[in-house]
């Protein structure tokens, strides 16, 4: 069992930046890949960044160049740093890992972006 508690979610004006954390019941270090979803009111959930256990990590086209994924295994978690946030970025955001077979997911975390 992996429990996944995420935090740092909140309301930031446009343009602005947040940091989302996702601390785990265990040793991440060697779980196969971490990452983000999100899910803004009537879309689906949809993949925002993943972060493999060799550090390689890889992210939705309309993230990149502004959001980064990073993990420190000593804390077991996982960040997502957020900048030059855009309203489209408003959902909830949830922390996901998978391990082995299964997936893992956290109670999710509001992000609005409203000026």
């Amino acid at each position: 069992q992996v429990q996944l508690v995420e935090s740092g979610g909140g309301l930031v004006q446009p343009g602005g930046s947040l940091r989302l954390s996702c601390a785990a019941s265990v040793s991440i270090f060697s779980i196969n890949r971490m990452g983000w979803y999100r899910q803004a009111p009537g879309k689906q959930r949809e993949l925002v960044a993943v972060i493999f256990s060799n550090g390689h990590t890889d992210y939705a086209d309309d993230v990149k160049g502004r959001f980064t994924i990073s993990k420190d295994n000593a804390k077991y978690t996982v960040y997502l740093q957020m900048n030059n946030l855009k309203p489209e970025d408003t959902a909830v955001y949830y922390c996901y890992a998978v391990p082995m077979m299964r997936t893992y997911w956290g109670q999710g975390t509001q992000v609005t972006v409203s000026s």
